[in-house]
């Protein structure tokens, strides 16, 4: 349950699983002691592990590893600070599995187009910079962003559907 202050009670969770029941693992993790909230998490920011079972965004070194499922100082709220607890759920996704992905957590200002030629269109999670765990489309974020999920369906300038990657890519 998301809770926010009445002022902000018009929130969405912006990581939604569509086929996650069995497609999709919501693994129990902890948020690194190490992140300095430099940056605001919205849910469906990719992270990456560092040590055992710790995860903190994404950055330029580290390789995806899944998705928030929870806001840390996105929009104002730190579902992490606020439980008292370092536990962050983090989202894995298998290959057929499907999320929708609500803006901020994708950057909607690059130019979001679904494949319709059976191509495979990657996303990114970017990382460095203004974006940095934010997902982009393939070829939009330099070097240091790397795939976690392949672009299905673009619903809105504000929505957009990935799925997971196979392991074959």
């Amino acid at each position: 349950m998301l809770r926010t202050p009445l002022a902000k009670a018009y929130l969405k969770r912006t990581f939604r699983p569509l086929y996650g029941w069995d497609q999709m693992t919501p693994k129990s993790q902890f948020l690194d002691s190490a992140w300095n909230r430099s940056v605001a998490i919205w849910p469906g920011m990719a992270l990456m592990k560092t040590v055992g079972e710790n995860v903190t965004l994404v950055d330029g070194t580290g390789v995806p590893y899944g998705f928030s499922g929870l806001y840390i100082g996105g929009d104002g709220i730190d579902e992490v600070l606020d439980s008292g607890i370092n536990a962050c759920a983090c989202w894995v996704m298998a290959a057929d599995a499907e999320a929708e992905i609500l803006a901020p957590a994708f950057d909607n200002t690059l130019s979001w187009v679904e494949p319709t030629d059976g191509t495979i269109k990657l996303v990114h999670a970017s990382g460095t910079g203004a974006n940095r765990g934010k997902l982009v489309p393939a070829g939009t974020a330099g070097a240091n962003a790397r795939p976690i999920a392949r672009l299905i369906k673009v619903s809105s300038a504000s929505k957009i559907i990935i799925g997971g990657l196979s392991g074959t890519l």
